[in-house]
């Protein structure tokens, strides 16, 4: 049923989790992936609804036959507008919990889903959900944000550090940078003014821009010092 080249997107109908499913369209035609919807019940939510119908237990099953339903239309038309080949699934559970889950279950390639929704279940559940899902998954995790989004991407920011796995990194940017026709801006950053540190890092720096220059890619590179990388990275972005 599933192949390894699986990416995962939690749903739960929310606006945000609607543009994370949008937005894996791309990312799963560079990767050659099929997607995966998923949904999962709350237990503790379920349970309460079980309760409440203590004299009609089947309206909790209703409800769990209605949300297949909805999935199953939203794959559909999913289908439709991308192209690729989807399918839906339903778990029972703790949310994050159940991704991880199905993310090991289904060999997932990547996880993308939406953060900081605009209904209560997803500011509750979803959101705070994230971070433990980056945590915990067993593939990459990508979470969007916010309420606009482009069908691709104009520039592309990639942190550089003076690692093996960070200069990798380069050629997968490239690819990327060629299948959405975009630039890619390189940024380095340290907290020490080590001389030997800050000239390693220029010199990798400038190696980088000259390898992108060469693929016909353009390319811009900046340093910056801070303590906090995870900070500097995001401001950065939110600044150009």
């Amino acid at each position: 049923m599933f192949n390894k080249k699986q990416i995962l997107v939690p749903v739960d109908f929310s606006d945000q989790s609607l543009i994370a499913v949008s937005q894996s369209y791309n990312i799963a035609r560079f990767h050659n992936c099929s997607l995966t919807l998923l949904y999962v019940i709350y237990n503790d939510f379920m349970g309460k609804l079980k309760s409440f119908f203590t004299s009609d237990v089947e309206q909790a099953e209703k409800m769990k036959a209605d949300v297949r339903l909805k999935l199953e239309e939203l794959g559909e038309i999913v289908k439709r507008e991308s192209g690729l080949s989807v399918t839906t699934l339903v778990a029972e559970g703790s949310v994050h919990d159940e991704i991880v889950n199905t993310a090991n279950m289904i060999d997932a390639a990547f996880i993308i889903m939406g953060t900081n929704g605009a209904n209560n279940f997803t500011k509750k559940f979803i959101g705070s959900n994230a971070w433990r899902v980056i945590n915990e998954a067993p593939c990459p995790v990508i979470s969007i944000k916010g309420t606009e989004h482009t069908k691709g991407c104009k520039r592309i920011l990639l942190p550089l550090d003076i690692t093996r796995e960070s200069r990798d990194k380069i050629s997968k940017a490239i690819e990327l940078a060629n299948y959405f026709n975009s630039e890619i801006a390189l940024l380095s950053i340290h907290e020490s003014d080590d001389e030997f540190v800050v000239n390693k890092l220029e010199r990798q720096m400038q190696q980088a821009l000259e390898f992108i220059a060469s693929q016909g890619i353009k390319a811009t590179g900046e340093m910056l010092k801070s303590s906090e990388l995870g900070k500097a990275v995001i401001d950065y972005a939110q600044q150009t």
